[in-house]
């Protein structure tokens, strides 16, 4: 069979051009994550977006949309204000992890073996780690979580951050932005009068006390076996919930 021959049978499939924003996006993205753009930075403004690069509006504003979801810009009003340049915080992740938990319809029990496997690990590295700055942070959250024992919807509102305290003073960026981002869920579920009564707030504040206690010495083997216990006693409170879905508001 001649070349010709074989040529003729070739097929080169479709060919997916990325759309303009995409494109405008994607370059604005690395730009910011490479450093060439210092947090606070501002932006040309959309008009000049357009003019430099030769987009529709509608395409400027979609890319600085998308960046904007990510929490890679943020727009600022007044005479200073414009589109800023700002660094992935905890809600941008948040934001993501919330939506693969509901999107994949996971169920309690996933969110709390991960709670398990990684609370005690960032108490432990909190002891090794902490400042007198976090040691503060903490204590003060204690006091509010003493002082809201009765009001159960406070009482839950300190505790994710008197949790997240401890998860910050852990010094892991990133472990502590995911405990950040499935604590609102683990909350969701433990705030119910079936198990979140008086008495068991009391226990909490207990708990906390004895991991504060491992942390402040600085003895991250009691900080890790003293958190592995209280999350594992908060997770059999809620273990007849565990196969079902988790509550969405």
């Amino acid at each position: 069979m001649s070349n010709a021959g074989r040529g003729a049978d070739a097929k080169l499939g479709r060919i997916m051009v990325p759309k303009s924003y995409e494109v405008l996006a994607d370059r604005l993205r690395q730009t910011i994550l490479d450093g060439a753009l210092a947090e606070g930075a501002r932006l040309p403004t959309e008009r000049e977006l357009v003019s430099q690069t030769g987009l529709s509006r509608g395409s400027v504003r979609e890319a600085l949309r998308k960046l904007e979801v990510e929490g890679l810009v943020k727009t600022k009003l007044g005479r200073l204000g414009g589109i800023i340049v700002s660094r992935p915080g905890n809600d941008a992740m948040a934001h993501f992890v919330t939506q693969f938990v509901r999107g994949r319809q996971l169920t309690l029990r996933t969110v709390q073996e991960a709670r398990e496997t990684l609370e005690p690990s960032l108490a432990q590295m909190a002891a090794e780690r902490r400042t007198q700055a976090d040691l503060e942070k903490m204590s003060n959250f204690h006091a509010e979580l003493v002082d809201a024992i009765g009001d159960r919807e406070q009482f839950a509102a300190i505790n994710i951050d008197w949790h997240n305290a401890v998860a910050a003073a852990s010094r892991n960026e990133l472990l502590s932005a995911f405990l950040y981002s499935i604590s609102y869920d683990v909350a969701l579920s433990t705030i119910s009068e079936e198990y979140d009564t008086e008495e068991v707030r009391q226990e909490v504040v207990k708990a906390h006390s004895r991991i504060f206690a491992a942390i402040e010495a600085g003895d991250g083997a009691a900080a890790f076996r003293r958190m592995q216990r209280h999350v594992a006693k908060t997770r059999f409170l809620t273990k007849a919930r565990e196969d079902g879905d988790l509550p969405t508001d």
